[in-house]
């Protein structure tokens, strides 16, 4: 028995001989006992760490690093079910010149499906303004919750195509020349530099396009894809020196280019203040640019590698039939009755 061990002792032997026999007992049974209790204790520790971890991701009132007023609008977020995308930009992305993206709408059955595959492109782009133009009288509430949750610093405005041109019959109606000037009336009154772009919903857009027309000049341009029979509209480049326009239907145009394969410096329109887009069927974008005189096709500067790479494309979704009418006597107080309200 070593130093550090101590044994009472009774005045009585009887005492100490049944001290000896309780700790031979305690020494045979001990390491039968702690077997079961370690493999025990192992179990009760996973059970407790997935607890824990589940407790952590799914309790919403586990927020690190937030104050109250952080932590009471993310709660309110979560019970209206508008807690919006991140939109984040690097630090150093912040000073970049401004981009004003123009983007005329109409009510379709895919409006809001283009809007949204449109918002999450937009929200990969630093120092961003999105205007949002409805062909309408009025603003669409399914269409401003898209808008909201993206994040992105938006605009949704309307401007109605003039009833003249509304009420033809015959021909092609010009479709998005009322908003587009409205965009245009929009960054006069609120842009100081910076550059715009008319960027239609029904297209796709390479992020490095929006890398590249940041820092237009005057008036860049590029070459568009899927345009025509002829698969692409675009400036001829010849030995790196511009040469003309290829597209499927020239038709006369001195500017014979697709909406989406040019964009404007803020300061140069600012210097045109009668620039505008005419409601002209075919020459929107000839009109335009020919507003912007003293201006020549020779001028533009040539991106996208001196137009040998396409980094947008007129895709445009399949067009679908509007929704049948839902049968209210059969299917009132379901979860249809939501969905149609999404669709048109």
């Amino acid at each position: 028995m070593n130093d550090y061990t101590q044994v009472p002792v009774y005045q009585n032997g009887e005492g100490n001989k049944e001290y000896f026999k309780l700790q031979s007992l305690v020494q045979k049974i001990a390491p039968k006992i702690m077997r079961v209790p370690m493999k025990l204790y192992l179990l009760v520790f996973v059970c407790a760490f997935i607890i824990l971890v589940q407790y952590h991701t799914y309790n919403p009132w586990v927020i690190s690093e937030q104050n109250n007023n952080d932590v009471q609008q993310i709660v309110e977020r979560k019970k209206s079910a508008q807690l919006p995308c991140v939109h984040i930009a690097p630090p150093e992305t912040l000073n970049l010149p401004p981009l004003y993206i123009i983007t005329p709408t109409y009510k379709r059955p895919e409006q809001l499906a283009e809007i949204t595959r449109l918002s999450h492109t937009l929200m990969l782009v630093p120092n961003l303004t999105w205007l949002v133009i409805e062909d309408a009288y009025e603003t669409n509430d399914l269409i401003e919750d898209v808008l909201r949750k993206s994040g992105i610093k938006y605009y949704y405005m309307v401007a109605p195509m003039p009833s003249e041109y509304k009420a033809k019959t015959k021909g092609p109606k010009p479709r998005g020349v009322s908003n587009r000037n409205k965009g245009l009336e929009w960054i006069r009154q609120n842009a100081k530099t910076g550059v715009f772009y008319f960027a239609d919903d029904d297209n796709t857009y390479d992020l490095e396009l929006f890398q590249e027309i940041r820092f237009t000049k005057k008036v860049s341009m590029f070459p568009v894809g899927l345009i025509t029979k002829a698969g692409v509209s675009s400036p001829i480049v010849k030995n790196g020196v511009f040469s003309g326009f290829y597209d499927g239907w020239i038709g006369g145009r001195k500017f014979a280019l697709d909406m989406a394969g040019f964009a404007v410096s803020v300061d140069f329109l600012l210097n045109r203040p009668q620039a505008s887009m005419p409601f002209k069927p075919g020459f929107e974008e000839d009109g335009f640019l020919k507003s912007l005189a003293p201006f020549e096709p020779k001028e533009a500067e040539l991106l996208a590698a001196n137009c040998t790479k396409i980094l947008v494309w007129h895709t445009q979704t399949k067009k679908n039939e509007p929704s049948l009418s839902l049968d209210m006597s059969k299917y009132n107080n379901s979860n249809l009755v939501m969905l149609k309200k999404v669709l048109v």
